[in-house]
């Protein structure tokens, strides 16, 4: 069940020990699945109890420890001996006793318990209890914060990454196929959900699509003017604007895609607002190439907007690619002024430039790769404002 080569594995295991050594880490405990997932090709739904993948500097193998019910998923999934592959038992699950104490009695048995220790302190799997626990089970250790090591590594990706981040842009492109062809009034916007997931799920002929790690993201109407309400049970309303983020995932890897409809036709307002955002999409994507900063690209599209009178206080993308709920960000490089993490080949990016006023919201991005000379754009959907009106699709240019 490996998504990638024994030697792939090997290659990121190495990098990782010598970010390790340069922080003067002896041993990092990752609680992220997706750095889990990186490092040892872990992948299951038990990421919503303790785990963690100890990567001991001077060790050949990393150590998964989890729950005694995962383990058989540590044994398909995972490049790792047997013996590397630690269960606790389920009297450990929501109760007095916690996981990490667990965790502690295994470094004290291989005689790590006196080392320097990196811990994710920013995952959102790593709790502040999680961290007491273990600080009072090893009282001999230091702790160092390693948050984002092993992200800062996933940043550029190998060419086996790159192909399944590219299926998942074909994902994308079919749900958001199916997410504009049912949008209509009258229609329900859980109904349409439903159709845009049966889409992600099902995926090609030739691979099939995984779970995104961002459910469908739908505002309508008024609630366009924020990006992250999902749908609701209520009905789609003629002269409504619809937003539609989505992301196909392959691998649990991600490309998404975001496009706004309008179920009839839209103001005159929406309609111009679309068009500056689309030239600033295309003169921000024309900005990237390698050695160009995120701040750089950032700066195209704000020259854009500037010139009509427009600001936007958030950032306009970020890295993503490998990741689980709750985001498919990769929470390393972001495309906004005083990012000065400079563009290399193989970074992919999602870059999405969307404005959101009072009362209405325009959102369309581009998922892209940074390639030798410029950008590959990953999905092939039209870049537009989409109108409907009545059965018919118009394409506003």
């Amino acid at each position: 069940m490996l998504a990638f080569s024994h030697q792939e594995y090997q290659n990121r295991l190495m990098k990782t020990k010598k970010k390790m050594l340069k922080k003067g880490i002896d041993v990092l405990l990752i609680t992220n699945p997706a750095n889990m997932n990186y490092l040892s090709g872990y992948n299951g739904w038990s990421f919503y109890v303790d785990q963690v993948l100890a990567v001991i500097v001077d060790e050949e193998q990393p150590i998964w420890i989890g729950r005694h019910m995962d383990a058989n998923g540590a044994r398909a999934t995972t490049w790792l001996f047997e013996s590397n592959i630690i269960p606790y038992p389920d009297t450990y699950i929501h109760s007095e006793k916690h996981p990490m104490e667990f965790v502690a009695d295994i470094l004290h048995q291989i005689g790590q318990s006196n080392r320097r220790i990196g811990l994710e302190m920013e995952s959102y799997y790593f709790s502040a209890l999680a961290y007491e626990r273990l600080k009072q089970s090893l009282p001999n250790a230091t702790f160092v914060d390693a948050s984002l090591l092993v992200n800062h590594i996933r940043i550029i990706k190998s060419e086996q990454e790159i192909e399944y981040i590219k299926r998942a842009a074909k994902i994308v492109e079919r749900g958001m196929d199916t997410a504009v062809a049912h949008i209509a009034e009258g229609v329900r916007e859980c109904d349409v959900v439903a159709q845009i997931y049966k889409e992600l799920i099902t995926g090609t002929p030739e691979f099939g699509g995984d779970y995104p790690s961002i459910v469908p993201l739908l505002p309508s109407g008024e609630n366009t003017s924020t990006p992250h309400l999902t749908w609701t049970d209520r009905q789609y309303q003629y002269g409504e604007m619809v937003i539609i983020e989505l992301a196909g995932c392959h691998q649990r890897y991600h490309s998404p895609l975001a496009r706004t409809v309008s179920i009839g036709q839209p103001s005159e307002e929406a309609l111009e607002v679309s068009k500056i955002v689309i030239e600033g999409l295309n003169t921000a994507l024309d900005a990237v190439k390698p050695g160009v900063t995120c701040e750089e690209v950032e700066m195209a599209w704000t020259n854009v907007i500037q010139k009509y009178g427009i600001e936007k206080e958030s950032r306009v993308g970020y890295s993503m690619g490998l990741n689980y709920p709750p985001d498919w960000g990769e929470h390393t490089a972001s495309i906004r002024r005083g990012d000065l993490t400079v563009l290399q080949p193989n970074m992919t990016f999602h870059l999405i430039p969307g404005l959101w006023f009072d009362d209405y919201g325009i959102e369309i991005s581009e998922s892209f790769r940074v390639t030798e000379n410029g950008c590959e754009v990953l999905a092939n959907y039209r870049r537009e404002l989409i109108v409907k009106e009545d059965l018919d699709l118009t394409i506003i240019s």
